[in-house]
């Protein structure tokens, strides 16, 4: 069974670091793209970071670009979000999510398989 599992999350003062880490389990063939999102109390649940599986291409919400920075690691089945600069408005449950296929990058609904997610707080 397909697992996305994340790890990293934490409390961090602002301005701090963290990296979030989802490994993939169980998956017998590369994801198109593994992403992340993020969704605060009350908000949606939103983009954050993509990248594409075999090229490594990489998009990110207008909020992180320059902060945040995806990678994968294949060998490991493993996809990184280092997190750097963070905000108090960073503050969000962080999920990991991978699609199978092409076409839109930016909206969760493209997305076949979710993490249980990482909480993230940073305080001010």
């Amino acid at each position: 069974q397909v697992q996305l599992v994340e790890s990293g999350g934490g409390l961090v003062q602002a301005g701090g670091s963290l990296r979030l880490s989802c490994a993939d389990s169980g998956r017998n063939f590369g994801w198109y793209a593994m992403a992340w999102f993020r969704q605060a109390p009350g908000q949606e649940r939103d983009f954050v970071a993509a990248i594409t599986w075999s090229v490594g291409m990489t998009y990110y919400a207008d909020s992180v670009k320059g902060r945040f920075t995806i990678s994968r690691d294949n060998a490991k089945n493993t996809v990184y979000l280092q997190m750097n600069g963070l905000k108090p408005e960073d503050t969000a449950v962080y999920y990991c999510a991978a699609k199978s296929y092409g076409g839109t990058i930016y909206r969760r609904d493209a997305y076949d398989r979710w993490g249980q997610g990482t909480q993230v707080t940073v305080s001010s």
